[in-house]
């Protein structure tokens, strides 16, 4: 399940993403990659444990916790703190699978990496490449959004991010443990809560069809969920 989320940030938390980026000290970004994957990786990062990490992290938090289609999508029970990475010209990521277990840090606690979450926040005009690809059961989906906007999918899923030939696209990534381990199970919640909101559009919420979808909605959470 490939699910693009439209203006999760607003554009003035986009500007003050990138004016803070802007002022940031870059890193290798191999430094939070297995050894498998630094084989492949190169781009930067800003380091987790840095103040403007942690700044532009609530703002990223803060804006999950008001998008519906991303807590819909995800079921986070957990969500890591977002990290940000930049792609400049020549700068890749060979094709590879996240790694199923994260350490939240200062914390000592872990997560599953069940879910994981792309902002993009630079427009595809700055640059070229750099498209996410991400291969599911119907072939390599390209990923390329406006500043603002996300994309969250298994992170069970090969993927790969192509060089950048032109410009510098810059993002935020993270990962989240879903309350619904099985992506099947999480992908069927996810149309059915879409077919719930649709109905509530077109019939009261007393109408006994949307009473009748919200029962099933919540009696599968409540049998898959996961706490």
């Amino acid at each position: 399940m490939l699910i693009q989320i439209p203006d999760i940030l607003t554009p003035e938390e986009v500007a003050h993403c990138r004016a803070v980026l802007d002022a940031s000290p870059w890193v290798d970004g191999r430094v939070s990659a297995g050894p498998q994957a630094a084989k492949s990786k190169f781009n930067l990062q800003i380091p987790v444990e840095s103040r403007e990490a942690q700044e532009l992290g609530d703002v990223i938090l803060r804006a999950l916790g008001r998008n519906p289609i991303f807590n819909s999508a995800a079921m986070p029970l957990r969500v890591l703190p977002p990290m940000f990475n930049r792609y400049d010209v020549g700068m890749k990521f060979g094709a590879h699978v996240d790694g199923s277990i994260r350490s939240i840090p200062g914390t000592g606690q872990r997560l599953r990496a069940d879910v994981s979450t792309t902002i993009f926040l630079t427009d595809p005009a700055e640059y070229d490449g750099g498209e996410l690809v991400i291969e599911d059961a119907y072939g390599a989906q390209e990923v390329k959004l406006p500043a603002g906007h996300a994309v969250v999918y298994p992170a069970t899923s090969l993927h790969s991010v192509n060089e950048i030939t032109r410009g510098s696209r810059w993002g935020s990534f993270f990962w989240s443990q879903s309350m619904i381990r099985d992506q099947g199970q999480r992908a069927m919640l996810y149309d059915l809560d879409m077919a719930i909101m649709a109905t509530r559009t077109k019939l009261p919420d007393e109408d006994p069809a949307v009473l009748a979808l919200a029962n099933v909605y919540h009696n599968l959470v409540r049998s898959w969920a996961e706490l």
